[in-house]
This record gives structure tokens, sequence and C-alpha cells, in this order.
């Protein structure tokens, strides 16, 4: 089975094909370096108008895309060059050009596996990332939708389809962001689907690592209730995980309940804060350090999860931003369209499960809008991205903002520094997969 996967998006692509490729399905080899140019709506190639081109891969050929943006609109934002394997198709969306991958979806896996962490990590981790990456993969693949369709249908929690969307009312502004944004391909290769940085760290000495946790685990995935689970994943939920609806859609899976994140279950209700929709209990949380598998400071552990460039950022589990209220009004200006004013105050009107902030009240001099879900409220309230929307906020007197905060992402489904550190204390794969999803199970599926 092969997806479709969008790398880039621009008037004109520069690419290579390392070596020979067949063109069109014709007879004619081609490799070097080429550039292809929107003209017209259509697709300047080597002299020629064409409405698309297909580069076939033959003889596990790769080909090269440059300057790819990775971390796009994240803190970590930069440009790379990147090597594929699989086919490489250019088409245009009326405006600019988009680069595609055609490619075998284990291959994909490898390497996801290995651009959402490091090819040295853990081999259990390794493996239960593998059936998470795989699962969302399918779970949301029309093929795979057309296959369950029948059992989806006598389950409420399938019915609705999954949806960027946003709607405004009574100065509210609600608004998420959902992988069928995308209509040229299946998935893109940035994190808001699954990182796909091509072959890099697969032609290393590592390269056995990965493939070895795809194979061990080839075709399996969660199921729950006849269905592939919608598997999520952040890098750290902050010591509790959060529930679906208030990332996405209004709706919730019984496998992706807020849980701690940790193995005794009642540990928040001895620390006397486990309802962290309590703006008092969420408080407490957020300036506490409690006891729990992403709370971990060791080197080792963190570099299984972080890349190069995600070792930027030195605070996940709890992390503190300041601004003035001049740069609070106009990164908010800039981000959200609207002139604010001075920032009057920043108002938690609803949080989530694990404390992340689902509805924010921006109060202004000039204007005053509701904003949510947690993806939208931690876009406006940065140049790039807050680390998560678990965060408390406190005004000094001279009108500065300081923002306390609690995790990386949105916290629902696995944890990745949690799940590192299980695997680095003897937890298996499955052991893992069962900690962050309630009672989903391992299957095999016939990809």
């Amino acid at each position: 089975m092969t997806i479709s996967v969008g790398i880039l998006e621009r008037e004109r692509i520069d690419f290579q094909l390392n070596s020979p490729f067949l063109f069109e399905k014709d007879e004619n080899k081609i490799s070097g370096k080429f550039s292809a140019t929107i003209f017209d709506k259509k697709i300047l190639f080597n002299g020629k108008i064409y409405d698309e081109l297909v580069f076939y891969n033959i003889n596990n050929s790769t080909f090269t895309l440059f300057d790819v943006k990775i971390g796009i609109n994240f803190h970590w934002e930069q440009f790379e060059n990147q090597h594929f394997e699989g086919d490489l198709k250019i088409v245009s969306n009326g405006e600019k050009l988009v680069a595609i991958n055609i490619i075998d979806i284990e291959k994909y896996l490898c390497s996801v596996i290995s651009s959402e962490m490091s090819a040295m990590s853990f081999s259990e981790l390794l493996k239960a990332h593998t059936v998470i990456s795989r699962s969302w993969l399918l779970a949301n693949n029309e093929e795979c939708r057309m296959k369950n369709e029948e059992l989806k249908m006598k389950n409420e929690k399938y019915k609705e389809k999954q949806n960027s969307a946003f709607y405004i009312l009574h100065s509210t502004l609600i608004k998420w962001y959902e992988r069928d944004a995308h209509t040229l391909f299946d998935v893109c290769a940035d994190d808001h689907c699954q990182r796909y940085q091509g072959v890099s760290d697969r032609r290393n000495t590592f390269l056995k690592r990965v493939t070895s946790a795809v194979e061990a685990t080839k075709g399996e995935v969660l199921m729950y209730s006849g269905a592939i689970c919608d598997t999520r994943f952040s890098k750290c939920c902050g010591g509790k995980t959060e529930l679906f609806s208030s990332c996405w859609a209004d709706r919730d899976f019984d496998y992706l309940i807020a849980k701690d994140d940790n193995p005794s279950p009642f540990w928040g209700v001895r620390e006397g804060y486990s309802d962290l929709t309590d703006e008092k209990n969420a408080e407490k949380f957020i300036f506490s350090s409690p006891k729990c598998f992403c709370n971990t400071n060791s080197k080792e552990i963190i570099n299984q999860v972080f890349k190069d460039f995600d070792k930027k950022t030195n605070d996940f589990f709890r992390w503190k931003v300041t601004y003035s209220n001049a740069e609070l009004s106009d990164i908010l200006r800039e981000k959200s369209g609207i002139d604010f004013g001075e920032i009057v105050d920043l108002i938690p009107i609803k949080r989530g499960q694990s404390g992340r902030i689902t509805l924010l009240k921006i109060i202004g001099t000039k204007h005053t809008l509701n904003v949510g879900k947690e993806l939208e409220i931690r876009r406006l309230l940065s140049k790039s991205h807050l680390y998560s929307s678990a965060f408390v906020v406190k005004k000094s007197k001279k009108g500065d903002f300081t923002f306390y905060g609690a995790g990386w992402g949105h916290g629902v489904g696995l944890c990745q520094i949690g799940a590192a550190v299980m695997s680095a204390n003897g937890y298996s794969y499955k052991e893992i997969l069962e900690h962050y999803f309630n009672d989903a199970k391992i299957l095999k599926y016939n990809i």
C-alpha cells in the first residue's frame, strides 16, 4: 500500500534526481538537477507546459528536494535539503506548485519514526511510536475508512468527520486544525500531520534500529470497538493527558481519556488537585512538580525524543515566558489581525482535564474576544506557538504578562517524553500503549 505525502509548496521547486527515474512512464530515463515553475496555473518544465509531472522510481533511486521548510510557524522553523525514496509527483494548486512523494507505507513509517525522534531511541519506544504512527495514518485513510464504514456506523462516536474548522459567534473565535485540510495528498510532511523528513537518518549506522522496529510491528495497529484508533501524540503532556474534544471536534473517544502520566492513578487526589478544570487546582498543578513519567531531567532520555532542532527547547515540563504589554499587543495584532489596544487581562474561561485552557478571554482597551481551541490560543499568544495552553498568567504592576506553563503540545494520547521514560524503565511497547490508550488492543491489520 502506498500513500502520498505533501513535502513542499512554492512557485518554483528545485529538485535533483540522484539516479535515473522514468519520466511520465515513457522509456526516457532522466537524472540530474531540475527546476519546475508555476506558469498560468500549470507547470513549466524543460520548456514545456504540463498539467502534472511524475517521476517514477526505479532501482531504489532517491531524489532530493531543496530548501524544504520544517517546523512551519513553530520556534524551530528552518530549511533543509531532504532526500526521498519512492516516486516524485509535482502538481499545481492554481497558485503554487506542490511536491508530493508517493511511497510505500512501511518505508514512510521508517522515516516518520526517525524524524519524530532519534534513531538511537530505545527499541520499545520505537516500536510503540511505529504502532501509533501507523494507526493514526490508517484511521483516516480513505481506503481504511471505506473498509470500516459498516463498523463505524454502529458506533455513534465515529459518525462525524474530522474537520479543520472554525466559527465566530458572539465575539468568540473557535478554531482547530485537522489533517483533512489536505486535498491534493494524504498527509503533509510537517508537525501538522507527522514529521516525515526523508531518508537521511535511515541511511546511517542506525538504519537497523528503525527498520527493525517497523518490521517487528508490521501491520500492527491499535483498535477499539472494531475500528482503528485515532492515535494522537505530543512531546510532553506535563503530567496529565488531555481529551480529544479540547483540541479538535466536539467529541471524545473512550481510548483517549484524560489520565495521570503515572503508574498510580490516584496521585492527583492525594496532592489535592485532581480536577484540573478548576482554576485553583490548575494553578496549583502548574506551579508544582508532580511525580510522573514525563517529569525528567535525564539528558539520555530527552535525547531519545528530541531532534537537534528540538533541543533549542530546554524547559518543556514546566516553562515561563514574559511579555511587556506592548509586545503582547503587537503579537496579538500580528497573529489575529485585530487591534486589541492595550491588553487589560487574559482570563481562562474553560480548561480541559489536563489544565489546558480551551477557551480564553482576551480583554483589550479596544477589543475583547473569546478564543479557542488550545492550538489557536497558543498561536495567538506567541510569535510562533506557546509550548502548550496549560498556563497561568500573572500581570505585574507595570503591565507585563508572565505565562507559567506545563507541557509541550496538546497532550492528547501518547506523551513522547513519558513513553521514553517508560521504555528506559523496562516497560514493553505494549505496556506503553496500554498506559496511554485506554482499553485499546494491538491487532494485525491487512494493509
